[in-house]
């Protein structure tokens, strides 16, 4: 047994995002799972957090180990917690969603950081290029959430509501920084389409710089070494 968990951590140590990957797909599912409960939304939201925290302890250049990044963490666990336990106060949502996007955010500048370190490509970055698009997608979904708590009506749909589920709001971000349009929700307010402008904005520079980046290294690893 013991050995087991020392071959499971030098795994996890060795591909820190490729289980952030696999941790975030297992969130998802739990999302689909919860689609109508806000409670157990909560419950996903802190695991979220959770995962974070696990991940930063392994990437030491994240900035989650600063006084800002912890700050962010342990906002988003503490009103995420008093969502699950029943408090329906409108601010309470918002500030959680706050705390949670900042979080993400952080993660995700954390891993790009990571990523910009290094001179060679590493199985673990090809990973991270993917977790850290992951990670940005939620970051904006939940602007996306404080966008149509504090302007209700936010987002068209077929089924007009004033408040559209957590799952739709992820699949909008999702569709908007990956550039598909597939997403049936609209942004209709002049926040949630400036949102969604800026969103658009990073995911086309994203994939021009991550995808230039990796090319990079790859093309260092095969060029000879000087001859002295």
């Amino acid at each position: 047994m013991k050995q087991a968990l020392r071959r499971f951590w030098a795994t996890f140590e060795h591909l820190p995002s490729a289980w952030l990957l696999c941790l975030q797909l297992l969130i998802l599912i739990l999302s689909v799972l919860a689609y109508e409960s806000v409670s157990y939304r909560a419950v996903t939201w802190v695991l979220g957090v959770l995962v974070l925290l696990v991940i930063a302890k392994v990437i030491r250049q994240t900035p989650m180990f600063t006084i800002l990044g912890l700050t962010f963490v342990a906002g988003a666990i503490f009103f995420s917690s008093l969502i699950a336990l029943g408090i329906q106060d409108n601010w309470i949502h918002i500030t959680a969603n706050l705390f949670e996007a900042s979080a993400y955010f952080s993660a995700a500048y954390g891993l790009l950081s990571y990523m910009f370190h290094d001179r060679y490509l590493t199985k673990d970055e090809l990973f991270a290029a993917g977790a850290v698009f992951t990670l940005l997608a939620w970051g904006f979904a939940f602007l996306y959430s404080i966008c149509q708590l504090l302007v209700p009506y936010s987002f068209a749909h077929p089924d007009l509501h004033a408040y559209q589920p957590w799952l739709d709001l992820l699949f909008l971000s999702f569709s908007v920084q990956s550039a598909t349009g597939l997403s049936d929700l609209m942004p209709v307010s002049p926040i949630a389409r400036m949102l969604a402008i800026i969103q658009m904005f990073f995911g086309v520079m994203y994939l021009a710089l991550i995808v230039s980046r990796l090319i990079a290294l790859q093309y260092i690893a095969y060029i000879p070494p000087k001859k002295k």
